[in-house]
């Protein structure tokens, strides 16, 4: 024959003053999930203005959280009146537990700010810290590159095609949508103003120019930078995160060779093949507008086309697709070394990669342009 279990009276309270006191009787049981959570006692029991609340729990049963609560807001409510609370009568593991709950929620206290001369010092420090990282993973490109050309080192082609697919082929309908769409805005701009001068014929080399020496390359790394570059820094956060990082070190598996060189390579490698076609495809760009709104033929644009190219400026197109891939490939991988462990640190290593290659791959460009203005190229 199956116990019944005893039907529990669920908890009560009274009040009876005597005097300027209000004596509080508890009884039954005081268990959250029986009862739930009276909220609303603390202005029943205060609306007489009693001078001091005391307690009578000699019929009180079993009790949880649901009395430690009902206490509480009644303390805090008497406090905040100017009402004395005596918990004399109430049971001795209740009054330890109260004591436990604060009276008041802590106020978060604002963080002092430190002296103008200070945060100029912690930043400089920090910066030239990262910058010392930063040219230490550039000494072990250096180092473990040599390494790799004689074929001594631990990485595994397997992971240097993958990441060539991913930087490469896979980039390829995002890199020739833009430069189709920049070669045919460089044309158009071009049209509209020579067209006033009579020099439409100047249109195919200002395309030809344009996308060859400057826009191609460009493109291409500000499109990989928030492509691939943030892929990269995306997933070594989360690798991070996942502790994945720290198995690599316990299991004596060089992390520069595992993951780093791999996507290194591969999207050096892989730039300036994007690069050459960029330029195929914003020069087929140019040419559809030129032939659309000009009137120009095919033959005449691809021949001064053919006519104002030259090999310097393949060659500074080259120089800069690597470099522009060296960049985004060590500044990602950086940041996601430096990355935290939550989840949301993922996402701030893949914006901050992201801004942070941009940024770098505009200034760089800069440099090069300037260096083959001295140069006279």
């Amino acid at each position: 024959m199956a116990l019944r279990e005893p039907k529990l009276e669920p908890g009560n309270w009274k009040v009876a003053e005597r005097g300027d006191t209000s004596v509080i009787a508890l009884s039954g049981t005081w268990v959250a999930r029986l009862m739930g959570v009276d909220g609303g006692a603390a202005q029943r029991v205060l609306g007489k203005k009693p001078h001091t609340i005391t307690f009578e729990s000699q019929t009180l049963g079993h009790w949880d959280s649901a009395l430690i609560v009902f206490l509480s807001d009644l303390r805090d409510a008497a406090a905040a009146t100017g009402v004395t609370f005596d918990q004399t009568g109430l049971p001795p593991d209740a009054r330890r537990l109260l004591t436990l709950v604060s009276r008041t929620p802590a106020k978060a206290r604002p963080k002092p700010t430190a002296p103008f001369v200070e945060r100029v010092g912690i930043r400089t420090l920090s910066g030239c810290a990262e910058l010392s990282k930063t040219n230490a993973l550039i000494g072990q490109i250096v180092l473990r590159g040599g390494v790799a050309v004689t074929g001594q080192a631990a990485t595994r082609a397997s992971d240097v095609f993958c990441c060539m697919y991913d930087a490469g082929p896979a980039a390829l309908a995002i890199v020739s949508v833009v430069n189709l769409l920049v070669g045919g805005i460089l044309a158009f701009i071009a049209a509209t103003e020579l067209r006033k001068f009579g020099a439409e014929l100047y249109v195919a080399s200002l395309v030809g120019i344009g996308m060859v020496r400057e826009m191609a390359a460009l493109m291409t790394a500000i499109i990989m930078a928030g492509r691939t570059g943030g892929a990269y820094a995306a997933n070594i956060a989360a690798m991070q995160g996942n502790e994945e990082i720290d198995a690599l070190h316990s299991f004596g598996i060089p992390l520069f060779d595992y993951l780093i060189f791999p996507r290194i390579l591969a999207l050096t490698g892989m730039m300036p093949v994007l690069y050459a076609f960029g330029c195929a495809v914003g020069i087929l760009g140019g040419l559809v507008v030129a032939t659309v709104t000009l009137g120009m033929t095919t033959t005449s644009f691809l021949i001064e086309t053919q006519h104002s190219l030259s090999g310097s400026q393949f060659t500074l197109g080259f120089m800069k697709s690597i470099s522009f891939g060296i960049l985004i490939a060590i500044v990602s991988c950086r940041v996601g070394l430096r990355a935290g462990r939550s989840a949301s640190d993922v996402g701030k290593a893949a914006t901050s990669a992201v801004v942070a290659s941009i940024v770098g791959v505009i200034a760089l460009d800069a440099i090069f342009d300037l260096c083959a203005n001295v140069l006279d190229i």
